[in-house]
């Protein structure tokens, strides 16, 4: 029963949604029943209902809202304004397409505002519930002490996960992590243990039923892609390269033309407003252009409006932009949090220079840096650099090199349309998340707690027992 738990919880979490959006839109259309007689052809709002909920099931399935554990409710209240609000816009346009139902505005409008208020009074009741019913789960950490470091720090600014930290072995000759194992729920093992090691402890966790989460090496996000095959009766694994199809790319292509040429056209009186308000705040150009890294290491120029005082880097070089960046301008602040100084780079999607979706284009500069540190870094060349990519969804901007390098050769991997138009919508997201415009700090957090580190010793524990 206690693991059908969980299952049931996401159902009546579902009833919940669907019933908060047929609740919305009825009392919508009573309203104006009340207010606008005329306008009242119930049965036209009644028949649409059904369309409306499922663009709003489709909608949260891709911001994650059927499953409220481990997040912040910052994260789920986004999550359902975004998902309203698309609703809304995608409502209006079929209700223009479809012009000889007299449709009214107003309900719509009505439904969208009653949605938002019912949606995240009965997510809130249930994240609540969701926070009551999750014990925390005794966390082992095993890895070298940087990454151990690099995982405390990321689990203290992260306490919706409910991960307690009780253990940390950075010996990875040692088996001591088995004198504590039957006491732990979750094994975390980091990227630099050898793969024996590995097999080892995920292995013992098997047998013992034990939760392991596992950060990846390049080797294993290769291991992942696997395609069964034989000699004989001997199984092999054939790893999928990471690599586009020519089909991918046409498709890809033709996708980023027809996006680019739109956003063109319907965002142009907003650049036209970025473009003066740039000019009227501080002295320089209008549009900044940089040498950035394409497909194939090939070198091109990327345009982006002017975020930063005029030659910003004539003295210093090239360097990172910082959380505290004296050499960005007030404008420039504005425009970098909404990303909005991104908005030229749809004339080099135009172009065929970048694409809507893919890694983020690079500094050559930056680019052999990388390489040298991280070989595997060549990798997330096989694909045009994007405007927007997983790394910019699910990480931040002050994620580490090989944090975002994972994330990138992961939509390599697995890039298909479908999951493109999933990055697209949840971009939207992560512009109204001001921990995802951050400039790379000096500090992560881990100088905080590696004075701690001592006290998760496992040796340390059993000296006190």
């Amino acid at each position: 029963m206690q693991k059908n738990f969980p299952t049931l919880r996401k159902l009546i979490l579902l009833v919940g949604d669907i019933s908060a959006t047929v609740v919305a839109t009825y009392l919508a259309v009573n309203v104006i029943f009340i207010f606008m007689p005329e306008q009242a052809n119930m049965k036209i709002y009644y028949d649409m209902m059904p369309v409306n909920v499922i663009l709003m099931g489709m909608l949260f399935n891709v911001y994650g809202l059927f499953s409220l554990k481990k997040k912040r409710y910052g994260e789920i209240f986004l999550g359902i304004l975004i998902s309203v609000f698309y609703s809304l816009v995608i409502m209006m346009a079929i209700s223009f397409f479809l012009r000889e139902f007299a449709y009214s505005r107003s309900v719509l409008l009505l439904t969208a505002i009653g949605q938002l208020f019912l949606l995240n009074f009965w997510q809130y009741s249930m994240w609540r519930i969701e926070m009551m019913l999750s014990a925390p789960q005794r966390a082992l950490i095993i890895g070298n002490q940087e990454e151990a470091l690099r995982v405390l720090a990321r689990l203290s600014i992260s306490p919706q996960l409910k991960y307690e930290v009780s253990y940390v072995s950075t010996d990875s000759s040692s088996d001591e992590w088995k004198e504590v194992i039957y006491t732990i729920d979750l094994i975390i093992i980091c990227s630099d243990l050898p793969l024996k090691k590995k097999e080892d402890i995920v292995n013992f966790c098997q047998q013992l039923d034990k939760q392991v989460l596992l950060m990846p090496s390049v080797y294993e996000l290769f291991c992942s892609g696997l395609e069964i095959d034989k000699i004989d009766d001997i199984p092999f694994f054939q790893p999928k390269y990471l690599k586009l199809t020519l089909e991918k790319r046409s498709l890809k292509r033709i996708v980023d033309l027809i996006i680019s040429s739109l956003a063109i056209i319907l965002l142009s009186p907003i650049m036209a407003l970025l473009a003066i308000a740039i000019k009227l705040d501080s002295k320089g150009p209008i549009l900044y252009s940089q040498v950035r890294t394409g497909r194939y290491e090939n070198e091109f120029k990327v345009y982006k409006f002017r975020s930063m005082k005029q030659d910003a880097e004539k003295k210093s070089g090239p360097v990172m932009a910082q959380k505290q960046d004296t050499r960005i301008t007030k404008v420039g602040k504005f425009i970098r949090a909404t990303r909005l100084d991104e908005l030229p780079q749809l004339f080099n999607v135009l172009m065929g220079d970048m694409s809507i979706v893919g890694p983020r284009p690079e500094r050559p500069f930056f680019v052999k840096q990388f390489k040298k540190e991280i070989p595997e870094y060549l990798y997330r060349h096989n694909v045009k650099p994007g405007i927007t990519g997983m790394a910019q969804v699910y990480g931040k901007y002050n994620t580490t090199v090989y944090d975002k390098l994972i994330y990138d050769l992961m939509y390599i991997q697995k890039c298909d349309l479908f999951m493109d138009f999933v990055i697209m919508i949840q971009t939207v997201r992560v512009l109204l998340m001001k921990s995802s415009t951050e400039g790379v700090s000096e500090s992560t957090g881990k100088h905080g707690v590696r004075n701690n580190l001592k006290k998760y010793r496992i040796k340390e524990d059993l000296k006190k027992t």
